[in-house]
């Protein structure tokens, strides 16, 4: 019986294939994926900013949210989305250290989604289900490739 830990001699070993030389590291899909979804969810927070600030008639009437008001939340959503654009093309590059931008920019995501889903509920729940699966991709997977 080997001593040695599964998990993490699979994330290290290099898988190669007749047909592509080039190495494969498990989990660079996952990577890929987070870094994919997290530009996904700063273009749809990018548009969801200007329509708050532009105060489009799509959000749900009268909605009362728990500080300030659907401009502002606007502002925050845009501001955050902007900020998500950047930190994607930094996955996507493969920048050092950017992961933990991607998980904090995730985390304040999905705290603004809830605290936004006065305006439009299922929607916040759907991001922050995104935002959810773009932190374990990058926790998960998103390490140094030797």
């Amino acid at each position: 019986m080997s001593t040695t830990d599964p998990a993490r001699s699979r994330a290290t070993t290099r898988q190669y294939s007749e047909a592509d030389p080039a190495p494969y590291y498990p989990g660079e899909g996952w990577v890929l994926f987070a870094g994919t979804v997290l530009a996904v969810l700063a273009t749809l927070n990018i548009i969801e900013g200007i329509a708050a600030i532009s105060k489009s008639n799509f959000f749900v009437g009268q909605a009362e949210f728990v500080f300030s008001n659907l401009k502002t939340w606007g502002w925050i959503i845009l501001i955050v989305g902007l900020i998500q654009a950047v930190t994607a093309a930094g996955v996507l590059l493969r920048w050092k250290g950017i992961r933990w931008v991607g998980v904090a920019i995730a985390g304040l995501n999905s705290v603004a989604q809830l605290l936004f889903m006065p305006a439009y509920p299922l929607w916040a729940l759907c991001l922050f289900a995104l935002d959810m699966l773009v932190m374990y991709g990058l926790i998960a997977y998103g390490g140094r490739m030797e």
